[in-house]
């Protein structure tokens, strides 16, 4: 079932996927000019999450159409709290022109409350964010560097059962930090040895209602940086799935994984206790011990979301492509389980 893709379009003449699959770099060009669903289904998105053991920041520029989101969240995993601000625009309808690749260019947004910078130098990406009232009207700014970008990442490019819909998404997982959060009048740092980033970048047309899970984490094992990225529920995923592990700067590709929700069954999540992770290929063995739930319903009018992002510590074992296993202990990183009608 895991189809690679082969470099070309995106899209084909008439605006759906040319080819579904993944790979391990963004090798499909994505051209919004392309696309020929309705322009108000259009979404594109660039999002960073940079922690350490002790606290993360979560940035978000979030261009949907008819609806723009900019999001900064800082997560407090020693006190178990969090605190998430996202102003949003009307009918930016792909006016904040975020780049069509996630290699080049700069993602920018600002207006008088807030200012958002992602640039792509060479060799490293630069992140500058800035919201004057994020609470308690005192302001939070950032300046953060991400390096080391690992040579492979998750590439997918997934179709819906609707006609040119699509999701096209690359997460550059495992990436090293260093930088400074100014927040509630104190001084957070990053640093490289403890600190690692992420990146999700998606470009796509969605159907109207989705639920999808999505969990990543990144550590040191043996001197090494160890990954992973898990996911599934969203789009049409029989050409492949999203679940790979990164190992020094390299992918291992895994088959199908599930996440075992307690309480998923009765129709009641109890999203802090344990979960458990496990692969169909007997790949993945993991334990998930949740600290802190970064959780946001909105219902209004025909939109709604209902989102989990729990971050906690990974336990258990994986097993790369040779055979190698890996023991997991105590690593952060987070599952989330996300409902939306938009």
């Amino acid at each position: 079932m895991q189809k690679k893709l082969e470099p070309g379009n995106l899209l084909d003449e008439y605006g759906n996927l040319a080819q579904a699959g993944y790979a391990l770099s963004l090798v499909k060009k994505y051209d919004r000019d392309k696309i020929q669903a309705n322009p108000f289904r259009i979404k594109e998105w660039d999002y960073y999450l940079i922690h350490n053991s002790h606290f993360g920041v979560a940035l978000t520029v979030d261009d949907n159409s008819y609806m723009g989101l900019m999001s900064i969240s800082f997560l407090d995993f020693d006190a178990r709290t969090e605190r998430t601000v996202s102003p949003m625009t009307v009918f930016p309808m792909g006016k904040t022109n975020l780049p069509p690749d996630s290699g080049y260019g700069e993602t920018k947004y600002h207006d008088k409350k807030c200012y958002f910078s992602f640039r792509v130098e060479k060799g490293r990406r630069v992140l500058r964010a800035w919201m004057k009232n994020f609470e308690d009207h005192e302001p939070i700014r950032m300046k953060i560097i991400l390096d080391k970008e690992p040579e492979d990442s998750m590439v997918i490019a997934t179709p819906f059962e609707k006609e040119k819909a699509f999701y096209y998404n690359q997460k550059i997982i495992g990436m090293r930090a260093r930088g400074v959060v100014e927040y509630k009048g104190r001084r957070h740092y990053l640093n490289p040895e403890d600190s690692f980033g992420l990146l999700d970048w998606g470009r796509g047309v969605w159907t109207y209602s989705n639920t999808w899970y999505w969990s990543a984490m990144h550590g040191w094992i043996d001197g090494k940086v160890f990954s992973f990225n898990l996911g599934y529920g969203f789009g049409d995923t029989s050409a492949a799935s999203e679940n790979m592990l990164f190992y020094d700067s390299h992918a291992h590709k895994l088959e199908q994984v599930r996440f075992h929700i307690p309480g998923e069954k009765e129709g009641r999540e109890q999203y802090l206790k344990p979960w458990y992770f496990t692969s169909s290929d007997d790949r993945l063995d993991l334990t998930f011990t949740p600290v802190l739930d970064r959780r946001a319903y909105t219902s209004a009018g025909i939109i709604l979301s209902d989102q989990h992002q729990v971050f906690g510590h990974f336990d258990g074992t994986a097993v790369l492509d040779d055979g190698t296993e890996l023991k997991i202990h105590h690593m952060l990183g987070f599952a989330e389980k996300v409902r939306n009608k938009w």
